[in-house]
């Protein structure tokens, strides 16, 4: 049985083999998610100034009322509504998607369906 640590490793690796070929640019910044056991979280981030533009989680004050528990997939597609909302709101409409290493699978895939649904194309 691989242990939490070595899992996470693993993702770290391909993380990095993924952040070669991804860059996020000012007319198409890059969508990254992190997904933890409780929470996810989304940024949309401008890799050429090392800004983040916008981000976006299920701890933020706008989904507390909506949603119950922060771990499943109906939070997560609730977070991808929210930084996709944010994001058209600040002229960003055309992003790079960052899955961070995790399987475009389960909470990962949620969170994009909902920035898709707010109006983000990528």
């Amino acid at each position: 049985m691989i242990k939490m640590q070595d899992r996470n490793k693993i993702r770290l690796r391909k993380h990095v083999r993924v952040r070669k070929k991804i860059t996020g640019t000012p007319e198409r910044p890059r969508l990254c998610v992190f997904r933890s056991l409780k929470h996810i979280y989304a940024q949309i981030i401008d890799d050429t100034s090392g800004k983040t533009l916008v981000s976006a989680s299920t701890l933020d004050e706008a989904l507390k009322g909506k949603i119950g528990y922060t771990g499943n997939k109906s939070a997560a597609r609730e977070v991808g509504k929210l930084v996709g909302a944010k994001a058209i709101e600040k002229g960003i409409k055309k992003v790079v998607f960052d899955r961070g290493g995790y399987l475009y699978h389960g909470r990962v895939k949620e969170l994009a369906d909902g920035a898709r649904e707010a109006g983000l194309e990528f």
